[in-house]
């Protein structure tokens, strides 16, 4: 791990106690008496626990954020997350596609382990998780220590009792219950309008990017009134297909950019606007004044679709696939006084690891059954030693898969992969080939069956936990 340092740290407010309780030590009585209102507030303020921000953008490729490389689309406010925080290089989704990233992030642990393997879709027949009754989200511990909890935006867990948001930890739902919407100004699925307010069917007006970036908004502002500490898990499903920008977004990048084709118009046009709505929720953090005691995250389900021009670079391939352009994500944390601002990570690490990140945090102790890993001491300037292996599974039906999954498997700097469940699998250097040009399976068999056994361990864990409703306990 790799951290490069561009701006001062500033004064934390445990700091501040420290000294002024060290100072009040070597003064006479009466002036450590007139000091002590001014401790207790020190110290409440040092106690006070942090509000925590999950932005979850969907289908939004490593090179489609600016802050990684030179790039044809500009993302102004992510990039600032990053300059104020730290910003991580190697970071991975937990799977190819939506559903399964999803439920690893809310649960910490690899997704087959919780009943989602696959995309959770509209028709049961083509339906391929279901997640599993009884394991706790970050927002049920989160809850529990006091927190209000709330989604906003892309759920994407469950269309029904009892994976419904309201039922999986969250006081708060306000969002899309379904997988994508066939367009981002009508909101509807196959005709189905799963949009809600908790329970209650809504029909908002408006581009989808914009009503989930307001409904962010105000519920900050509210939030800015309440002592309570919050947890807001805002989901965008921009810029999953269809690219749908706004006319006059679009208009801007053809003017500035007027040699781009219309698909990849279309998709910086779609990222810039989010970029822009994203600017919007942090400004009104700031406003509201809880800017400097909230852990902003910002990171992406999957690496960007191909077919739809966004952009994965440097890395091969992209969504749904195994190699490192469906997996590599922007991933960045803020939470100003306490991480190094400007600061730069290569921890190899996955998008669920914020699920014990939170729980530190927040003074909780993660359950004994998470597969994620802290990234506090990486946070902290340090390091994280603790191996693992990095482990990818993906169910698909259809008549081409016919149910079933393929999966990956990185350990230290070897990956073993396979893209459908009929391919032969693939063997991978990351530190000599980050680009994954050379498969090694026939030159490292013994490597090639270390990884086979401990990937088919993986599996044999996985496949205790039912994703289908009917077999679920």
């Amino acid at each position: 791990m790799h951290v490069e340092t561009r701006q001062p740290q500033r004064t934390r407010p445990s700091d501040i106690l420290r000294l002024a309780v060290r100072n009040a030590r070597q003064l006479p009585l009466v002036a450590t008496l007139f000091l002590t209102p001014f401790l207790v507030a020190a110290r409440s303020h040092a106690a006070a626990p942090p509000n925590f921000l999950i932005i979850f953008t969907d289908d939004q490729g490593y090179g489609d954020v600016s802050t990684y490389h030179s790039s044809d689309c500009r993302t102004p406010n992510i990039d600032r997350l990053a300059s104020e925080g730290m910003l991580f290089n190697s970071m991975r989704a937990n799977c190819t596609v939506c559903s399964p990233s999803r439920a690893a992030l809310l649960t910490g642990r690899f997704p087959d382990r919780v009943g989602v393997p696959g995309v959770i879709r509209t028709k049961p027949e083509n339906s391929w998780g279901y997640l599993a009754p009884g394991i706790p989200t970050i927002g049920d511990r989160l809850r529990k220590a006091g927190y209000h909890t709330a989604v906003i935006g892309k759920w994407h867990l469950g269309l029904e009792s009892p994976n419904l948001p309201n039922e999986r930890g969250f006081d708060f739902f306000h969002g899309f219950l379904g997988d994508m919407m066939d367009s981002y100004t009508t909101h509807l699925r196959e005709g189905h309008n799963y949009m809600r307010r908790n329970t209650e069917v809504i029909e908002p007006a408006g581009h989808a990017t914009d009503i989930f970036a307001g409904w962010a908004a105000d519920f900050i502002r509210t939030r800015a009134m309440e002592e309570q500490p919050f947890f807001l898990y805002l989901a965008f499903n921009a810029p999953h297909f269809p690219i749908e920008p706004p006319a006059e977004w679009l208009a801007k990048v053809k003017q500035r950019s007027p040699e781009l084709d219309e698909q990849r118009a279309l998709n910086v046009a779609l990222v810039e606007h989010l970029d822009d709505r994203i600017g919007h929720v942090l400004s009104t953090l700031k406003t509201a004044g809880l800017d400097e005691n909230t852990v902003v995250a910002f990171c992406s389900d999957n690496g960007g679709s191909l077919p739809h021009s966004q952009n994965n670079d440097p890395w091969r391939d992209g969504k749904q696939s195994h190699y490192d352009g469906g997996l590599r994500v922007p991933f960045m944390i803020r939470w100003p006084g306490h991480v190094q601002a400007g600061s730069r990570s290569d921890y190899v690490g996955m998008n669920f690891d914020l699920f014990p990140t939170f729980l530190e945090l927040a003074g909780l102790e993660s359950d004994a059954e998470v597969d994620a890993i802290s990234l506090v001491p990486i946070l902290q300037g340090g390091t994280v030693d603790k191996p693992r292996d990095l482990y990818f599974v993906r169910r698909e039906g259809g008549s081409t898969y016919g149910g079933k999954s393929y999966e990956a498997l990185i350990r230290g700097d070897w990956k073993l992969l396979q893209n459908t469940p009929y391919s032969p699998l693939e063997l991978y250097n990351l530190k000599q080939d980050p680009g994954e040009t050379t498969n090694l399976i026939g030159r490292a068999p013994q490597v090639a069956r270390e990884l086979a056994s401990a990937l088919r361990g993986h599996i044999q864990v996985g496949g205790s936990t039912a994703w289908q409703r009917s077999l679920a306990p």
